[in-house]
């Protein structure tokens, strides 16, 4: 996805000379799924994200963004991060390691100008960093996949030490909260904002249609729920990366709190005079919800967008992806995953055979109504369906 080239063009001869580089609104954020839900197209993202991850960065082409000014380190070479590589394939400049003062200099929706390795405020030089190129994404990316190994043994030992404090939460799960949600003996769908969530959403719409799930969505996942159409029946999360139309949209919320019972979420739901229950457990409210699910009686428990291969484990630095991986071991004898699905099987037949297919039974259902001797009586016939089936349309309208 290439994004439009927004460089001010040359001046025509006799006008002052324009500065060069590209103008654009600034959107600024510590959190880089916060700003996503502030940006337009042509906007230059303000972030702090070491080791950019896949998610984030699909999430800024998606929203055609002009350039990403990152504070910290793209790739810092700890894992193999996809991110950078993508931004630079869509063809949106990355400039790498500015440092933190620029979170302090630019307000969020100040027009800046970033001119190669240098973002402007007015006539100020308030950031200068290096550009992301192919050469340094290579190199950096080298680095990285020799440091695998090293990171492979700090997870396995962060997943001792969690399993040695929590051992419960292997044996016995979470205590389910007072939920009006039923999810005894049904299918259950856990929606999380991964990779591939819109195209394995979407490939399970023939799913959802006839078991009819519960549909649950952690923080973000029920903005990706109302996006293709569905209306979730419980959010799970810390709430900091759900919208307000989705947190007002009558699902039941639930507040992952921590093991001592705060719940900094609930200040948000407050304020938007919802009403919540919170559930305090270990680990990511992705854990949250699948445990929830199995304590409530679930039959099966099938996954969208959660977290799986062990780029995905090893992503952002979490610790905290140890419970996780032992939550997976916890409900794994009712854990589906639906990641691939859309890849899993693609017809055979194309729209145009179909289209002809249909045009065929047609032109034989004319040619039989009108040299027929029993034409007037299909002709009748004919008319009454599609008056029986017109009045029955009114009516669901």
């Amino acid at each position: 996805m290439k994004v439009p080239s927004l460089r001010i063009p040359l001046p025509s001869p006799g006008k002052a000379a324009e500065p060069p580089g590209v103008v654009a609104v600034a959107r600024v954020d510590r959190r880089t799924k916060n700003i996503t839900r502030r940006l337009s197209p042509g906007d230059i993202a303000i972030i702090d994200h070491a080791d950019l991850d896949r998610v984030s960065a699909e999430e800024l082409m998606r929203r055609k963004i002009a350039a990403v000014v990152n504070v910290a380190t793209t790739i810092t070479g700890r894992y193999p991060n996809l991110g950078p590589q993508l931004l630079l394939d869509a063809g949106i400049p990355v400039i790498d390691g500015v440092g933190k003062d620029v979170l302090g200099k630019v307000p969020d929706g100040a027009v800046v100008r970033l001119d190669h390795d240098t973002l402007y405020l007015g006539d100020t030089v308030v950031a200068k960093g290096t550009p992301l190129t192919q050469e340094l994404v290579d190199a950096a990316m080298a680095e990285a996949r020799s440091m695998v190994g090293v990171q492979i043994e700090s997870f396995a030992a962060n997943t001792l030490e969690f399993l040695r404090r929590e051992h419960a939460l292997l044996t016995d799960g979470v205590a389910a909260p007072g939920m009006d949600t039923d999810m005894e003996g049904r299918h259950v769908l856990v929606v999380v904002r991964g990779y591939h969530y819109r195209e394995d959403l979407a490939a399970l719409r023939p799913y959802i249609r006839e078991y009819k799930p519960v549909l649950v969505a952690v923080d973000g996942g029920a903005d990706a729920l109302l996006e293709g159409g569905y209306t979730p029946d419980a959010i799970f999360g810390d709430m900091d990366s759900v919208s307000d139309e989705a947190l007002c949209c009558g699902a039941e919320l639930v507040v992952h709190a921590y093991p001592d019972g705060r719940a900094p979420g609930l200040d948000r739901i407050r304020e938007l005079g919802l009403d919540a229950v919170t559930c305090p457990a270990p680990g990511t409210s992705e854990d949250v919800a699948l445990l929830v699910a199995d304590a409530k009686g679930a039959s099966l428990i099938a996954v969208v967008g959660t977290h799986h291969t062990l780029e995905e484990f090893l992503d952002k630095g979490r610790p905290g992806m140890s419970s996780t991986f032992i939550t997976h071991l916890r409900v794994a004898g009712k854990l589906v995953n639906a990641r691939g699905v859309h890849q899993l099987y693609q017809s055979r037949i194309s729209g145009w055979s179909l289209l002809a297919l249909v045009l065929a039974a047609a032109v034989t259902v004319f040619v039989a109504v009108r040299f027929s001797p029993a034409g007037p009586i299909l002709a009748r016939y004919f008319e009454a369906t599609w008056h029986s089936f017109t009045y029955w349309l009114t009516g669901k309208l």
